[in-house]
């Protein structure tokens, strides 16, 4: 059973310092952050659901904390933003072990101080079921700098961070009744943000729009189309396909069209830029380009051109 709400608290607090901007953080109504002047401040907020990202049974409890704030540090990095302050809202079952709540917190708390982000509050309650994760993350981004979803215009080239696939391969494992090793599936068990690629396509001004890859590539490209008023053409021998399992064998392909929580960057750019082949030591490949007509179309090894439609993940689907 976890401890009483105060004392876990104030267990969470001693981890969870100010620092940096924040000069209030746990322990009043509010957290109190100073923005520098010149800068715009960035919001997002995530679930993370038992049942839904993650089951006890195939999560350790510090896995379940870092891909719960890697959920929104990844929103940050797809601004092109500087993460600064978290927030989590927690509620958990009685009968759940303090064991695990200590471990996820500590998942936690360790991926955001990898990033520069400070835990600065929340709430707690007794869930009447599994364990429900609410976390809220602020970042920076100089004022009118962040890179949006709407940018997108005809001839841009689109571009993808790493490989694609990785994590829903793992997904795959589970409900075959395997149980996959952490070191041969690691964007589902140690996500990384893209946030210094975000933040170099952001000072370079070498991105149009940006978005992470939390969704698919499918409907995450399907989103950019949509907000850019847009349509797109990709190739499907162009999508980085991850390689999982102890062989490194290539995932599906529309494992890697469909499949979410790779949290890679999907970005536009000009075709006239030049866009290097690595950023912040992360592969970048060029997988097609903008159009004018609004629809999205997956070329094959063969030319043949089909319609690409928005199968990754969706609430109510």
């Amino acid at each position: 059973m976890p401890l009483p709400e105060k004392d876990l608290i104030s267990r969470i607090r001693r981890h969870a310092r100010p620092r940096g901007p924040l000069i209030a953080g746990i322990g009043d109504d509010c957290a109190v952050q100073r923005v520098a002047r010149g800068y715009d401040l960035l919001i997002t907020t995530d679930f993370t659901l038992e049942g839904i990202h993650f089951r006890r049974e195939w999560h350790p409890p510090e896995v379940v904390g870092r891909r719960c704030v890697v959920r929104g540090l990844s929103d940050i990095a797809a601004m092109g933003g500087d993460p600064a302050t978290v927030f989590l809202s927690l509620a958990l079952p009685r009968r759940l072990p303090q064991r695990w709540a200590d471990a996820f917190m500590k998942g936690l708390l360790k991926t955001a101080t990898e990033f520069r982000a400070v835990l600065a509050g929340g709430d707690t309650a007794e869930s009447p079921g599994g364990v429900f994760a609410d976390i809220v993350v602020l970042g920076t981004v100089p004022k009118g700098k962040a890179v949006l979803r709407s940018g997108a215009m005809p001839g841009d080239e689109i571009y993808v961070t790493g490989t694609l696939g990785g994590s829903a391969a793992a997904l795959t494992e589970f409900s075959a009744g395997r149980k996959p090793r952490a070191q041969d599936f690691p964007r589902h068990f140690a996500p990384v943000p893209r946030v210094a690629v975000g933040r170099v396509l952001r000072e370079k001004h070498l991105a149009t729009s940006m978005i992470d890859l939390s969704d698919g590539l499918s409907t995450d490209l399907a989103h950019i189309c949509e907000e850019s008023g847009v349509g797109a053409e990709i190739s499907a021998d162009a999508i980085p396909r991850a390689r999982v399992g102890r062989k490194k064998t290539p995932v599906d392909l529309r494992i890697a069209l469909d499949g979410g929580e790779d949290y890679e960057l999907l970005f536009t750019s000009p075709a006239k830029k030049r866009i290097p082949i690595r950023i912040a030591e992360v592969p970048i490949s060029r997988i097609g380009r903008i159009t004018r007509p609004r629809r999205v179309v997956l070329i094959n090894e063969r030319g043949a051109r089909t319609e690409l439609r928005a199968r990754g993940w969706q609430y109510f689907a």
